[in-house]
């Protein structure tokens, strides 16, 4: 522990100030990331018959909480890793006595608090146009989505990670995320909140990883009703299930690293 603090600060001092240095492009990474927003207006004018089981307003809170998810769990790291592995910059960090995925961790951890700045004044800009839907979260909900938030990111780089891990066996590791981000776009509740879905389409997607990563959390920071207990085990069931196969692939892809000549 006492040589985990210093090294722990270290690499997120250094990426902070790496992070820092691309201002403006954070800022298109931010409005690249507006999709909730536009849905927001579409299901808050459809809502108004009342046949969705959400009001307006919620819809507009709902989404808001959706773009303020998606900023603080937003993931990339298979195109960097997979560059890595092609390019053979991977070899040099194997040299380092330190798994390389803490260099990612830390770069993807600290561009949070780069991009915190924009985030706050975006959601500023919001309140100014929708006076209507503020509201005040409690002490309770705003600590419990903050821990949930940071596990929803976790997971997602795990998830992540271990698809990059394939890059140790083909050269468009990158053709699984995409594939993978087409249940993530429907199942996680950026498109719509799962109260909308057929009852048996919700309770399957219950039991996969894509409603924790996005809709759990913005329901709890709303204050939808939800089985917290129940969601934390299905993303630490989750967290497991990847972090095991992640190992795996980590050591299997070595072998196959060092036998392509790295």
């Amino acid at each position: 522990m006492k040589k985990f603090i210093p090294i722990a600060r270290a690499f997120l001092s250094v990426y902070y100030a790496y992070m820092l240095e691309y201002r403006a492009e954070l800022i298109f990474w931010m409005l690249s990331g507006i999709l909730p927003l536009i849905l927001m207006g579409a299901w808050a004018k459809a809502s108004q018959g009342g046949q969705f089981g959400l009001e307006p307003t919620e819809f507009i809170r709902y989404f808001l909480v959706v773009f303020l998810v998606r900023q603080f769990t937003v993931v990339w790291v298979i195109w960097e890793f997979e560059k890595e592995v092609l390019e053979g910059r991977l070899s040099p960090r194997l040299l380092q006595p330190i798994d390389p995925v803490w260099h990612h961790f830390a770069g993807h951890f600290s561009e949070r608090f780069a991009r915190l700045p924009f985030a706050l004044v975006l959601v500023a800009l919001f309140f100014l146009l929708y006076p209507q839907a503020m509201w005040l979260p409690s002490l309770s909900q705003i600590l419990l989505f903050s821990l949930v938030t940071l596990m929803a990111f976790i997971l997602r780089f795990l998830m992540q990670y271990t698809f990059a891990l394939f890059a140790f066996w083909t050269e468009r590791a990158t053709a699984i995320e995409q594939f993978w981000f087409l249940f993530y776009l429907f199942l996680s509740g950026m498109i719509a909140p799962l109260e909308v879905f057929p009852p048996l389409v919700r309770q399957v997607a219950l039991w996969t990883p894509f409603p924790y990563l996005i809709y759990f959390p913005a329901s709890i920071l709303v204050g939808l009703p939800e089985n917290v207990v129940r969601g934390v085990l299905v993303m630490l069931a989750w967290g497991v299930l990847f972090f095991v196969w992640n190992r795996w692939l980590w050591r299997r892809g070595l072998k196959q690293y060092s036998g392509m000549g790295a």
